[in-house]
């Protein structure tokens, strides 16, 4: 990436005395377009947000420039004021559309129809506003800064690297991990405490204001600004772009922007209509037969482009201290809880309480709401009726993020991880809560608790820190997906069928793992599994679920040779020993 770096800071610095006129007006348009493709490839590339509303805030921009200009006349002070109206106003736009966009409940189609509509309804606005806008026709001749081509083809390609360098730092940083985190499982960044939808917006925020300052750049330079700026055709082909440069590279959009753009001016007069038809297959072309872009594909053989990968030094991190008050009072406690869908009854009545240093068995035949039960100790939302307590907070309504906050850590059934990510990345990122992730770096040492180490070492995933997540076998998967979950420090670990599909080795391991956890470092543990020999040899107690309530509760001699306990299972055709075979 250093190299391409300064080969094109090499030609930025070197091209007025490389190209013509003709081709340095076209670049410094194409750096300035360039510049609001680099914030698609972070929203979309980076963080799986598909945006078509960018050029609304590369409209902004460009139209702040022109309306102040064209009505205020130009001086300094003009100058600045049309500067800040670009940022402040795309950045208000970006918040709103952002709000409404990532609200909670909301899906990622929705968030994408609201970037389809901005740009129309922007255009719209511009359109409608008769003499002040310049409507249809837009705005042109209005005075702008007194520069020669080749300052200006300085000054765009100079934004252009400044901005590219700040993506880059962005992007290879543990933040910029982070984003693609989300990317990648946005649901388990939620279950790792990560605010998602402020972090979306406050993205989408900082990549509305850079595209408003490109805009501004281009509406000053070009002296003329019309309403296709802000429009939908210019959002779709920021899209373009990125994907024919290469998404999720950073350099492979800014790269096929410049390229399409001046291709564009040269071929656009010859051949406007099959110019115009050749991007549009070449699009469609990249997407299904080279997702990765023509880019990164053209780089490749010279080995460009690619980032190394950092092997951070494993540290034992001390764990946060508890709270007298949490330490007294029961981890979870459970009262009067139900789960209704509809005229559908999945849980009703439940009470249930554990304290620090438990190991819990939840057991009891499939249907019986085992999972349903999980799900509403880790989020306030699903729940019907009843109370829900972690360390003496009330979870009310409150998303899993602010339950992980109260000291709740959950492992799903199947494994839970970023399979784009390496294991050390996906490390850090569950310790994110913890450590604020730097903007702009990474960080050489990866500090885990003592517990989340251990599983580390145990399972041999220190030996793997550099491996993509996704070429870990299933066994490794479920052991990294719980260290993720512990480096949390979490109070209350809720594990669905940890043990499922692990070899007997394995099963072992992750058995004298959760038995420290409750034993040595006093966490409250809720284990569903089905695997009764290994229930056995870890809980201190077994609560039996049958038809969305508590039947039983006891040690495991008294639940296993309960008269009750054996119905239950006779019904459902295994007896409690045949589950354990």
């Amino acid at each position: 990436m250093w190299m391409l770096g300064a080969l094109g800071t090499a030609l930025i610095v070197a091209g007025p005395w490389v190209f013509d006129t003709y081709l340095l007006n076209i670049l410094v348009k194409a750096f300035f377009f360039a510049i609001a493709a680099i914030t698609v490839d972070v929203l979309w590339g980076y963080t799986g947000y598909l945006s078509f509303g960018q050029s609304a805030f590369f409209g902004i921009g460009a139209y702040a420039a022109g309306l102040v200009f064209t009505h205020s006349g130009f001086s300094v002070s003009t100058a600045l004021l049309a500067l800040g109206a670009a940022i402040a106003v795309s950045a208000a736009v970006g918040a709103l559309v952002g709000w409404l966009s990532f609200y909670r409940g909301a899906s990622p189609f929705f968030a994408t129809v609201i970037s389809l509509v901005l740009p129309i309804v922007l255009t719209q606005l511009l359109l409608s506003g008769g003499q002040w806008t310049g409507s249809s026709s837009g705005l042109t001749g209005y005075e702008s800064f007194d520069l020669s081509i080749e300052a200006w083809y300085w000054v765009a390609g100079g934004m252009l690297v400044l901005f590219g360098l700040l993506g880059w730092l962005l992007v290879r940083s543990d933040a910029g991990r982070v984003l693609a985190a989300i990317r990648d499982n946005e649901s388990r960044c939620t279950y790792l405490g990560i605010p998602t939808a402020a972090v979306k917006i406050a993205l989408l925020t900082v990549m509305a204001m850079v595209a408003g300052i490109a805009g501004f750049g281009y509406g000053a330079f070009s002296g003329v600004v019309a309403p296709e700026l802000t429009g939908f055709a210019l959002g779709t082909e920021l899209i373009i772009w990125v994907a024919l440069g290469g998404r999720g590279t950073l350099w492979g959009p800014l790269v096929g922007a410049v390229l399409i753009n001046v291709a564009t001016a040269y071929l656009s007069g010859s051949m406007p209509f099959a110019w115009q038809l050749i991007v549009g297959v070449a699009f469609v072309l990249v997407i299904v037969l080279l997702p990765q872009g023509l880019v990164p594909l053209l780089l490749k053989p010279f080995g460009l482009g690619r980032i190394a990968v950092r092997l951070p030094v494993l540290q034992v991190r001390e764990a946060r201290s508890v709270a007298a008050t949490q330490a007294t009072e029961p981890a979870l406690h459970m009262q009067q809880v139900a789960k209704h869908y509809g005229a559908l009854k999945v849980l009703q009545g439940i009470d249930l309480e554990a304290r620090a240093g438990e190991l819990l068995g939840l057991i009891g035949p499939n249907g019986a709401g085992k999972t349903t039960l999980m799900r509403c100790m880790s989020d306030g939302a699903e729940r019907s009726a009843g109370t829900v307590k972690l360390c003496g907070h009330d979870i009310r309504e409150l998303p899993p993020e602010a339950c992980v906050r109260f000291g709740l850590g959950r492992k799903f059934q199947n494994a839970n991880i970023f399979e784009s990510l390496t294991v050390a990345q996906c490390l850090r990122i569950a310790g994110t809560l913890l450590e604020k992730p730097s903007l702009v770096r990474q960080d050489a040492t990866l500090r885990l608790p003592a517990y989340a180490l251990d599983v580390v070492r145990t399972t041999g995933l220190d030996a793997k820190l550099a491996t993509i997540a996704r070429d870990l076998s299933h066994g490794e998967q479920q052991a990294l997906e719980l260290a993720m979950v512990l480096a949390l420090e979490p109070r209350i670990v809720l594990l669905d069928e940890p043990t499922a599909g692990l070899t007997k080795t394995e099963r072992s391991q992750i058995g004298e793992v959760l038995a420290s956890l409750a034993h040595r470092h006093g966490l409250c543990c809720l284990l569903v599994e089905h695997d009764l020999d290994f229930v056995e040899q870890i809980a201190t107690r077994i609560v039996v679920l049958h038809q969305g309530t508590i039947v039983m509760q006891g040690s495991f001699e008294e639940v296993v040779n309960s008269p009750l306990v054996k119905t239950i299972y006779a019904g459902s055709a295994h007896a409690p020993q045949e589950e354990a075979a």
